[in-house]
């Protein structure tokens, strides 16, 4: 992101940056920058998935310190791509680099890739912590700064972009945020977080007193995500920069250090333009000026926050969507995170990039398993007429697509994929604008006909897991490589485990058995070898369950979520999931796990029960014969079990009343 060898650059002069205690304030946070920079750099599970309830822990212990601090944290994330596709080029580059990011990772050498749902389940932590948070309608920088200078707080992030604009209360480097070493001031005992400040005009001034307003031209002759001109390769090879004999650096620090020097001569920007286009042959000049003029407006600021009105009344405008014609509704579930970047970029430039997994790259994208779930999604989006009128245009040809952008093998290919807008089977207006006017009835009955699940397969799992369980059944009828049961078992097992964790931190739901199992399963995640070579069809089959399990929850989101939206912090760990394959590939003894605890063991069963019992009767097959007997086996267990538990179960909901809250949560 931002200038390349920026950050490198300011940190390796001690003059740039200022020493911060930081605490009694409010602070601005890059909040795509945060959840980057906390998984990726406390070297949390990259290969099998991610390990998604570490990370939501982390996440809690980062903003418990902030609270320690009396630091006011106010979160803003960016939305959808640019509409000027200013930064398409930028952003094919990066989905070809995460791809053989991925490649490497899958083949069990180095890398670095955040797991599909890492947003996900930020943005339900913020949720759960009451943190105040904002989805812009495209890129954040420009709303983030606006919204710091007119609080006067600092801003939180590791952008280089930041380092351009003029910041009042300055920049904090998140490299340098020491949030885990809080510090107790020996004068007044209040708490602070050591830190570390960048301020623009400090910067210039080390610079012979330079413009500031030069610095936005700084950014784009070093190259942006908005411009890479091959032409300003010319102007570096005949201009002669000011790099001094004391400066020791690499080859872009001295770059950087000599342009610097070199743009502090010129009084304005248009002297030192001329300065540059002077180098270029005289067909190029008239291009290039109008390639830096339009780079350089990404760092124009209008002076007006949008976000200071969302954080205090929920009002948030953007100009871009009022002059697309967005219905209100839509306008304020963006800014409100209830619809994701994905959906956004559908509607309104009809293009996606689909986010890159660790999976097994000779096989289709684990992307391609969803893609019915997501063409349902892109009809509503793209769905802007009422019944009457669609169905007076019955006769039209023309369909709509949504163009994705995805893997194929190890190149980064495009896709036209079909919106479906089918209303045939609904009484109600299924257009965009009449989304939430919907009942609850037909919006259930949108979702689980979209996922192939019929409602009373769901009814013996409590609510909180039908839209997992609804997911789960889409997963193992349409997965390729076919799913076996130990991976089914695995993955359901894999979720239980969560709810132990998240019992074990709600005191009135612990029954003493869960002790137990959460010992089990910690002894279970530290058997798995990070770095080990994943078997590649059980990370493909696992990543096509994350694809399904997210667009459902999108689909969900969208809907006004009647159904009740999952635990995404601890709906998957991939290390564990993969260990438990592994065992109940040897060792069907594994699922004895559960036996301690009455409550997890039936929601366990209930879990299985409710998705072999929607599926066809061959549906776990095997190749083999004895595979295959070992399937019927297990689901002619399962409904024993079912059987069984009827009773016990009834004892369980009404003996076990301090377990209600599990089963009967409120519906959000």
């Amino acid at each position: 992101m931002g200038i390349q060898g920026l950050m490198s650059y300011v940190g390796s002069n001690h003059c740039f940056l200022n020493d911060l205690r930081l605490r009694n304030t409010k602070i601005i946070i890059d909040g795509n920058n945060l959840y980057h920079k906390l998984y990726l750099d406390s070297g949390l599970e990259q290969v099998h998935g991610g390990s998604y309830d570490t990370f939501a822990e982390l996440v809690h212990k980062f903003f418990e310190s902030l609270t320690l601090c009396n630091i006011h944290a106010y979160v803003v994330l960016d939305g959808g791509c640019d509409i000027s596709d200013k930064k398409l080029a930028t952003q094919k580059q990066r989905a070809r680099d995460k791809i053989k990011m991925a490649q490497s990772l899958s083949i069990g050498e180095g890398g670095s890739l955040l797991p599909l749902m890492v947003r996900d389940v930020f943005l339900q932590v913020l949720k759960k912590l009451q943190i105040p948070f904002v989805q812009c309608f495209a890129e954040a920088d420009q709303e983030i700064v606006e919204l710091a200078n007119v609080w006067n707080c600092p801003i939180l992030t590791f952008d280089s972009d930041f380092c351009i604009f003029d910041i009042k209360a300055g920049y904090c480097p998140l490299s340098y945020f020491q949030w885990k070493n809080i510090v107790t001031s020996k004068d007044n005992k209040e708490c602070y977080v050591p830190a570390r400040c960048f301020s623009a005009r400090q910067f210039c001034s080390y610079f012979n007193n330079m413009n500031i307003s030069l610095l936005p031209f700084f950014a784009v002759l070093t190259g942006n995500d908005y411009i890479n001109l091959p032409a300003l390769e010319t102007f570096f090879s005949r201009v002669t920069l000011p790099i001094g004999s004391s400066f020791h650096g690499g080859r872009k620090h001295m770059r950087i250090h000599g342009l610097l020097n070199w743009l502090s001569t010129f009084a304005t920007v248009e002297e030192a333009m001329e300065n540059v286009v002077k180098y270029l042959r005289a067909q190029d000049r008239h291009s290039v000026r109008e390639l830096l003029c339009s780079a350089m407006e990404e760092y124009n600021l209008s002076g007006v926050s949008n976000l200071e009105y969302f954080f205090r009344d929920s009002s948030y405008i953007s100009l871009t969507a009022v002059q697309l014609n967005l219905p209100d509704w839509v306008r304020s579930a963006l800014a409100r995170g209830q619809i994701a970047p994905l959906l956004s970029d559908a509607l309104v430039l009809k293009r996606t990039f689909l986010h890159v997994q660790v999976e097994d790259v000779k096989r289709p994208s684990a992307h391609l398993i969803s893609q019915p779930i997501r063409q349902v999604l892109y009809g509503l989006l793209l769905n802007m007429y009422h019944d009457s009128q669609h169905k007076n245009q019955t006769d039209r040809t023309n369909k709509m697509f949504v163009v994705e952008f995805d893997r194929l093998e190890t190149s980064l290919r495009k896709n036209n994929v079909e919106a479906i807008i089918s209303s045939s089977n609904f009484s109600e207006d299924l257009s965009l604008q009449s989304l939430p006017e919907l009942s609850l009835g037909t919006r259930v009955k949108l979702l689980l006909d979209t996922l192939g699940v019929r409602l009373n397969f769901l009814e013996s799992v409590p609510p909180a897991h039908r839209l997992t369980v609804a997911v789960t059944c889409f997963w193992v009828r349409n997965a390729n490589p076919k799913v076996r049961l130990h991976h089914l078992r695995a993955l359901v097992m894999g979720i239980i485990c969560g709810e132990a964790g998240k019992m074990l931190n709600t005191p009135e739901l612990v029954e003493e058995g869960i002790g137990l199992v959460y010992e089990q399963v910690r002894k279970l995640k530290q058997e798995h070898v990070y770095g080990r070579k994943p078997n590649k069809d059980d990370l493909h089959i696992f990543c096509q369950w994350q694809c399904c399990f997210q667009s459902g929850l999108y689909f969900n989101q969208l809907l006004n979520s009647p159904l009740q939206e999952p635990d995404v912090t601890r709906i998957y760990n991939g290390p564990l999931v993969h260990q438990l394959t592994q065992k109940l590939k040897s060792s069907s003894s594994t699922e004895d796990l559960f036996k301690p605890s009455l409550i997890l063991e039936t929601l366990y069963q209930d879990f299985i029960q409710a998705v072999i019992s929607s599926l066809p009767p061959d549906c776990f097959q095997s190749r083999t014969k004895s595979a295959s007997s070992k399937s019927k086996n297990a689901k002619r267990q399962a409904q024993n079990t079912k059987q069984n538990s009827t009773t016990r179960g009834q004892s369980m909901h009404d003996a076990c009343n301090r377990f209600a809250s599990l089963f009967l949560e409120e519906e959000p």
